[in-house]
C-alpha cells in the first residue's frame, strides 16, 4: 500500500479514535451522575449509559486505537531515520494509549456498576485527550519548526484555559 494510502486511513482512524474517547468520558460523566437521580431513574440511565459504553468501547474506540497504532507503526518505514519530532509524537501517542488504558479501567468500573470518581472529575480527565490531540497536531503540521520553549508554554496556557472553564462551568451548574 502506498505512503498516500496509508497515512490517509492512518489519519481517518485517528479521527475514529478521537471521537470514541472524547465520548466515553462524557458517558463516564452521566452514568456517574445518574447515581444522584432517585429510582426507577438511576436504574434506567445507568443501565442505558453502560449499554452505550460497550457499544463505543468494542466497537468503535478500541478497534480504532488498534488499527491507528497498526498504520502508524507501518508508516514509521517511511521516515527512517525517524526525526526528532516524530520520536516526540510517539512520546504523546504513548501518553494517548496510557490514557486508554486508564478510561479502560474506568469503563470497568462502570460496568460493575462501581463509581469512583466524580463528574467534575471526570470532566477533567476528559480534558487530557483534548491536550493530547493539540500537542499531537502541532508536532506533526509544524515539526521542526515547533519551538519547544512556545510549545509548552501554549500547553500549559491552554491547560489552565481548560480547567478555568470547567470550573466556570461547575459553579454555572449549580447556580
Amino acid at each position: 500500500m502506498s505512503y498516500s494510502y496509508l497515512k490517509a486511513l492512518h489519519i481517518i482512524f485517528i479521527v475514529t479514535w478521537f471521537a470514541g474517547l472524547f465520548y466515553i468520558v462524557r458517558l463516564f460523566v452521566y452514568y456517574a451522575e445518574a447515581a444522584q437521580k432517585p429510582e426507577p431513574e438511576k436504574s434506567i440511565l445507568q443501565k442505558q449509559f453502560a449499554l452505550m459504553q460497550r457499544r463505543l468501547w468494542y466497537g468503535i474506540t478500541w478497534p480504532s486505537a488498534i488499527i491507528t497504532v497498526i498504520l502508524g507503526l507501518s508508516l514509521l518505514r517511511f521516515y527512517l531515520p525517524i526525526p526528532a519530532w516524530l520520536w516526540m509524537k510517539l512520546g504523546f501517542v504513548a501518553g494517548l494509549l496510557a490514557y486508554q488504558f486508564y478510561c479502560q479501567r474506568i469503563f470497568s468500573q462502570q460496568q460493575r456498576g462501581e463509581i469512583r470518581q466524580s463528574s467534575t472529575a471526570l470532566r477533567v480527565w476528559n480534558e487530557v485527550a483534548t491536550l493530547l490531540l493539540v500537542a499531537i497536531v502541532f508536532l506533526v503540521v509544524l515539526k521542526n519548526g515547533l519551538s519547544a520553549t512556545w510549545g509548552v508554554l501554549g500547553f500549559i496556557a491552554l491547560s489552565v484555559l481548560l480547567m478555568a472553564a470547567i470550573m466556570v462551568y461547575k459553579r454555572l451548574r449549580k447556580d
